[in-house]
């Protein structure tokens, strides 16, 4: 028998992730599984011939492969932690992982010329999951658009159809106090914002600069979505919401724009095949002041690339700071990259100042969404969460009566309480 978490299966003898026992399951019943690792193919295929497994089966446990993308300014620092917390809750759970890292943004510019290096896109698509920790800085604002580190992930987002961004913001009792807002206005909230990715104004053509018809410069961009683009962000959402509290709010402009018209359209057809959702509709301008004005009324929002970029980063704040807040980008195949939501903060760089609890959480949610391994993500939950209880606090989110500790201390006691 199979041996998950010490639970007897019938397909071999193997510590497996749940993913990979499902898949297998799938494949023994003539079920369809996707996006199963080289093991799974090879025990499948024999299971459907009648092979035996035993020389592909092992005793070994689950085993990932995981890119590591360090970036810029202060990536190398959070990074470094988060493997740390990884490599422990590894040996907690018998889980393995197999590290490699690759250059991203600003340090891929200057080490090879170009932002995402195709070393680097080879890798993260072996991988099972790419964690990356930031990119950018001042040193390259003034390349080319082509030239900049922001470009580098774009890319790599489009490469690995990342169509799916998922942005948590959630009001720890810890750190209620940090929010701007007034505690009664934020306390409780939990919000998941569902953004579409790679398409949109971002992405759209024609784009360029030109000239009118009466002489004058122009810059111009093209917002557009497909039904299929809007569909399966809007199934995500909603197979999100229905994990959550069941309730999903569409953001859009469609009194404006006839591509949000599409797009309510779209949403509201997805809607029919999930009737205990409770759907709603909001307009952009009106959304972002609800999320400032009253945003525990919000459970899971789904919107498009330009919108969800800005509400995403609206409702990060309503926690106090972005140093507090992981990011998934994820497709319906392959490998999906977790990263913190802040920037590289290239002014304490190497100083040890920076907050590395995003980035370790950036590495929980990789653990639950990505790999299927809940257990290990909240053991991880729960360790920053016992930190912050102790009173440590890195800069960004120092109040008065706790200690103020920097990176490699936060990342310490993480591990101390993991």
């Amino acid at each position: 028998p199979i041996r998950v978490a010490g639970t007897p299966c019938l397909l071999g003898t193997v510590a497996a992730s749940r993913r990979e026992v499902n898949m297998l399951r799938a494949a023994a019943s003539g079920g369809r599984a996707t996006a199963p690792c080289t093991r799974t193919r090879q025990l499948g295929r024999n299971i459907a011939r009648g092979v035996s497994n035993r020389r592909v089966i092992t005793q070994c446990s689950a085993s990932y492969k995981i890119t590591l993308l360090p970036g810029d300014g202060i990536g190398p620092e959070i990074i470094s932690t988060a493997r740390e917390v990884l490599e422990e809750v590894g040996r907690q759970e018998d889980i393995k992982f197999e590290f490699e890292t690759a250059l991203l943004g600003g340090a891929a510019i200057d080490a090879t010329g170009v932002p995402y290096p195709e070393e680097t896109e080879a890798k993260c698509k072996a991988s099972d999951a790419v964690l990356l920790a930031a990119i950018g800085g001042y040193k390259w604002d003034s390349n080319p658009p082509e030239l900049r580190p922001e470009q580098g992930l774009l890319s790599l987002r489009g490469s690995l159809d990342c169509f799916a961004n998922l942005r948590p913001a959630t009001i720890l009792p810890q750190l209620v106090d940090a929010s701007t807002l007034k505690p009664e206005v934020v306390a409780g909230t939990d919000i998941m914002v569902v953004r579409e990715l790679v398409g949109g104004i971002y992405f759209g053509k024609p784009k360029g600069f030109g000239v009118n018809d009466k002489g004058d410069r122009i810059g111009y961009n093209t917002m557009v979505y497909s039904e299929p683009e809007v569909d399966r962000i809007a199934k995500v959402a909603f197979d999100l919401a229905g994990k959550r509290k069941g309730k999903l709010v569409s953001v859009d402009k469609s009194n404006v724009l006839e591509v949000s018209q599409l797009w309510k359209e779209r949403v509201t057809a997805m809607g029919e095949n999930y009737p205990d959702i409770d759907l709603s509709h909001m307009y952009v301008d009106n959304a972002a002041m609800q999320l400032v004005r009253a945003p525990t009324q919000f459970d899971t929002i789904v919107t498009g690339n330009i919108f969800g970029d800005i509400l995403s980063d609206c409702a990060s704040m309503l926690t106090g700071s972005i140093g507090m807040l992981p990011s998934a980008a994820i497709g319906s195949d392959g490998p999906g990259v977790y990263e913190p939501v802040h920037g590289s903060a290239p002014d304490i760089a190497g100083e040890d100042k920076a907050n590395p609890l995003a980035q370790i959480l950036s590495a929980a949610m990789m653990l639950r969404y990505g790999l299927d391994e809940p257990g290990a993500a909240e053991r991880i939950e729960n360790a920053v969460t016992k930190t912050l209880d102790q009173g440590l606090r890195t800069g960004d989110i120092m109040q008065e009566g706790c200690t103020l500790v920097g990176c490699k201390a936060m990342g310490a006691a993480v591990l101390k309480n993991l």
